[in-house]
């Protein structure tokens, strides 16, 4: 594959959430994509759906991402999320870092906005591995390390897709 062409492909995904539990649900998404060698990004806070449990809600996770409960009140309705999302994504493959994690909270998201079907996550580690090489991943890896996760969403998306833009410079 060719990184310069492949990488617009793709799309990194990234949720933050009511907590880690099998009960967790999405509060925030961000994707980013490359797009003519910069990083793209979009992302949005996710007002819970009736039927999420708000007892769900873990003041550790909150202490993680800042992200208060309140803040959810006037944030968008998951139909209108799940529209935007799908909107930015077009035909590019969402790929993460914790692809169950996000596969578990992009369903829950897509059930509340009314969609049967969500398009499947790929691995970003396995997709990195399987384009870039040498010194092109020692970049990647070195670009991600050298900036800890800021644990927002959008954030998160876009240090993933920039460590991309890094190793394409190799």
């Amino acid at each position: 594959m060719q990184p310069d062409t492949d990488m617009e492909r793709f799309a990194t995904l990234d949720f933050e959430a009511s907590s880690l539990s099998r009960e967790s649900w999405p509060i925030e998404v961000g994707l980013s994509w490359l797009k003519n060698g910069e990083v793209q990004t979009w992302s949005t806070l996710i007002r819970p759906a009736p039927d999420w449990d708000l007892a769900d809600w873990a003041p550790q996770s909150a202490a993680v991402h800042g992200i208060a409960l309140e803040d959810l009140q006037e944030a968008p309705v998951a139909c209108t999320v799940v529209d935007d999302l799908l909107a930015n994504l077009g035909d590019r493959v969402p790929v993460s870092d914790a692809p169950e994690f996000e596969a578990r909270w992009l369903f829950r998201l897509m059930k509340a906005g009314g969609r049967a079907t969500m398009p499947a996550v790929e691995d970003y580690h396995q997709i990195s591995f399987a384009i870039f090489s040498g010194m092109a991943l020692d970049m990647l890896y070195e670009t991600l390390e050298r900036r800890p996760a800021p644990h927002r969403a959008g954030p998160d998306s876009a240090r993933l897709a920039d460590a991309w833009r890094k190793a394409m410079q190799y």
